[in-house]
């Protein structure tokens, strides 16, 4: 089995910004509008749609994104936890500089 293709995840964390910038004009930061509960609440959401359809397929996520390649399929929801995980992390943090190397390495 091949090692993690990281160039590519670098263009999907490159992505994630760009999307989280165009929704950013839309929605402002609605996503924590009512708090950290509320911030959680919308993170559970997100997971309790994933855990829904994978639950169909015995929990096999790679059976389940294989299945629906729609756009508005799993992995729809898989990219919009990851970019609302991006949010929560960037908002409890300390907003470190792109050069800190102690923060990117935890």
């Amino acid at each position: 089995m091949e090692g993690s293709d990281f160039n590519f995840i670098d263009l999907l964390a490159n992505g994630d910004v760009t999307a989280l910038e165009e929704a950013q004009k839309s929605y402002g930061d609605s996503w924590r509008k009512r708090g950290g509960v509320g911030a959680f609440m919308m993170l559970a959401r997100k997971w309790d749609r994933i855990e829904n359809q994978v639950g169909k397929n015995n929990y096999d996520v790679f059976k389940t994104i294989k299945d629906d390649l729609t756009d508005t399929g799993i992995l729809d929801d898989i990219r919009d936890l990851r970019r609302y995980l991006l949010l929560v992390e960037a908002h409890v943090t300390d907003k470190p500089s792109k050069d800190s190397k102690e923060y990117f390495t935890q």
